[in-house]
């Protein structure tokens, strides 16, 4: 992931900011608003249901020929909570944005954008842009001061036409929601249909034309929305029949950042979590910068100190029994083509590749670690991989490349006496699968592969992520996560993570990852304070107690998964349900992980095996940590129990 590959320099510039903002109150609400860490509304809840709707900030010149707007990773916004307002701060270009989200009642959300440019600019215009569902191009529309009309995109024009109104307030009204959208003053409001998902888009202007620097705009928005609560009960089916792969447990990532707080955070995972596997870093720019000087040579006393912590990790992870997976990020100068890029280049390009006249001397090096931490600290590694080689974060490989790289360093493993083999991708995110491709249907390079594996960063779409389900199955290997979580740039707005959707979609994510790709381990970004499941401590700034947030709960229920359990299919009835289920039929021990995204509702099981007669109940959610619930009695393999809203739920025999 390349938001933790250059983390280093940006956590250091953001501190001061970041401890600023971590010392502003925090209260644990139910938000209603569902505010992206960039300044994007996905909708606002209603009983835990969402009503949905997109929101941006758009910015538009050249006569609509340049549109930016506000999205994930497009720009470096911070995001704070101080109780029920959401304040995210970023900027487009010149100009910057400050826009306050505050919940003001039930289904009803106040949106405050201020905004100025840093220079002189003449522009098109700067929106707040509210885009709607599909259902909406079906419903009725309500226009200030009009009456009711039923909605028609022809009226719109072409998709893409604009189509403007004088207005205060528009309401719209579909099947099974409304939305009504107001603004502080009358303006004129820009109709468009979206060109490729066809549905409605509005944008109400903030400012346009020439505007000076230093010019603070601000405009104020309320948006209400109504609609039916879906609470049918779920219907849920489980086929003990046919287990499938092993599940090892989670895992996670152990790569030494901040040696300033990592050790705390570590030590309470390590104590408080089953992890199952461990992945750590090869600091390899730290153990051989000199291609000429031989690094084994060196006690350990006088390693280089990014190089010990990271053997003593391993060593750590090890002790426990453990395995171990090595990982290496930044290579040394000597190893690559041309001068070593330690981010993205000014052409947008990551990373260097592997110096080809040199490749003799980099399967030594390597090799020389891993022997050096199994003879010095007692570590055998299991598997290694260069860090997304793929986006180049830090070595950049073809297909073509990788494939050369698992043949030849596995064969140079094997003649050192090694069992170690390469991991085939750990790639930068599911989307990018083809580069797995040759390597993986070449006959000579198969020996050599320990795992299949890639980062849930991006490519969640249930056909994107069945690709790898597919790799592991042809290859017959185990099929792992390298880096779980959901957003590469989360470090940059850490409050974030103390945000209960952010929690729910990472536990969610997880979840369909066990149900759809079967994976043997799922290893969390990271167990240490970057990206930390714990909060206080001096972490990101914030020096009360520390302590387990929802997130690290959600881990620790997914974590007691007992161990050594098979995957079984099990399906849902209700969109806003994801589950996964595993069990053992000789044991008689089984596992539901259960994600309700909606209303709280009844679920009604199906399938459960004879010989079981009840199961524990256990609840995470922004109320709940982990808590049992009771149990749920078994009658003829089927039950009955409530799934509390925006909760993650675990059933289980043990």
């Amino acid at each position: 992931m390349f938001g933790k590959g250059n983390k280093t320099v940006g956590y250091f510039i953001n501190t001061g900011i970041i401890a600023c903002i971590l010392l502003l109150p925090l209260q644990h609400v139910f938000a209603q608003a569902e505010l992206m860490p960039y300044g994007n509304l996905s909708g606002i809840r209603i009983k835990g249901q969402l009503m949905a709707f997109d929101t941006r900030l758009v910015v538009s010149g050249n006569n609509w020929k340049k549109v930016y707007f506000t999205g994930k990773e497009l720009q470096q916004p911070q995001f704070i909570r101080n109780g029920d307002e959401q304040v995210v701060t970023t900027k487009i270009d010149s100009i910057h944005f400050t826009e306050t989200v505050k919940d003001i009642g039930k289904g009803k959300a106040r949106i405050t954008i201020k905004c100025f440019s840093a220079q002189d600019t003449t522009l098109d215009g700067v929106y707040f842009n509210v885009t709607l569902p599909v259902a909406y191009n079906d419903g009725a529309i309500k226009l200030s001061n009009q009456p009711e009309h039923q909605f028609s995109q022809t009226g719109l024009g072409a998709p893409g036409m604009h189509l403007q109104h004088d207005l205060e307030e528009a309401s719209f009204m579909a099947a099974s929601q409304d939305i009504r959208i107001q603004q502080d003053t009358i303006s004129t409001i820009i109709f468009r249909i979206d060109e490729k998902q066809k549905n409605i888009s509005l944008y109400f202007p903030i400012c346009s034309g020439k505007i000076g620097k230093g010019v603070v705009f601000q405009r104020t928005y309320e948006i209400k929305v109504s609609g039916l609560i879906d609470d049918s009960p779920a219907e849920m089916k489980l086929d003990a029949s046919a287990p499938g792969r092993v599940f090892d447990g989670l895992g996670g990532n152990f790569r030494i950042q901040n040696p300033a707080h990592d050790p705390e955070v570590i030590d309470y995972c390590l104590k408080n979590l089953r992890v199952a596997w461990g992945r750590v870093e090869m600091p390899w720019i730290s153990w051989q910068p000199d291609s000429t000087v031989d690094p084994t040579k060196t006690d350990t006393s006088k390693l280089n100190i990014r190089v010990k912590r990271a053997m003593e990790m391993a060593q750590r992870l090890s002790q426990m029994n453990i395995p171990v997976i090595v990982t290496a990020w930044f290579p040394p100068a000597w190893a690559v083509e041309g001068k070593l890029n330690m981010g993205r280049s000014p052409e947008g390009i990551w990373g260097n590749p592997l110096k080809r006249s040199s490749m003799t001397k980099i399967y030594q090096s390597i090799t020389d670690y891993i022997l050096y931490l199994k003879a010095h600290y007692g570590v055998d590694v299991a598997d290694f991989s260069f860090n997304e080689s793929d986006l180049g974060i830090n070595v950049r490989q073809t297909a073509e490349e990788h494939d050369e790289l698992i043949k030849g360093l596995g064969a140079y493993f094997a003649s050192h006496g090694l069992t170690t083999k390469l991991l085939l991708g750990d790639n930068s995110d599911a989307t990018t699968y083809s580069f797995i491709y040759p390597a993986m249907n070449d006959p000579q390079a198969k020996p050599y592969i320990g795992m299949v594996s890639f980062h849930s960063w991006r490519g969640w779409d249930t056909p994107i992520l069945q690709k790898w389900a597919d790799a592991a199955k042809q290859t017959n290997l185990p099929l792992l996560v390298g880096e779980g979580s959901i957003d590469a740039a989360a470090w940059g707005y850490p409050q974030y993570f103390l945000e209960q959707s952010y929690a729910l979609e990472e536990v969610n994510l997880y979840t369909r990852l066990l149900a759809i790709c079967q994976p043997i381990s799922i290893l969390q970004w990271q167990l240490t304070s970057d990206y930390s499941p714990l909060k206080g401590g001096g972490i990101f700034g914030d020096n009360g107690p520390l302590e387990p947030t929802q997130r690290f709960w959600n881990l620790k229920q997914l974590a007691s998964t007992p161990k050594d359990l098979r995957f079984m299919p099990i399906t849902s009835d209700v969109a806003d349900i994801s589950c996964a289920a595993l069990g053992d039929n000789a044991k008689h021990v089984y596992t539901v992980h259960i994600v309700n995204n909606g209303t709280t509702r009844k679920v009604h099981l199906t399938g459960l095996p004879a010989g079981v007669n009840k199961l524990n109940l256990y609840v995470t959610n922004i109320k709940s940590d982990m808590k049992q619930k009771g149990s749920v009695k078994i009658s003829n393999g089927e039950c009955e129990f409530k799934a509390d809203q925006r909760s993650f739920i675990t059933l289980t025999t043990q």
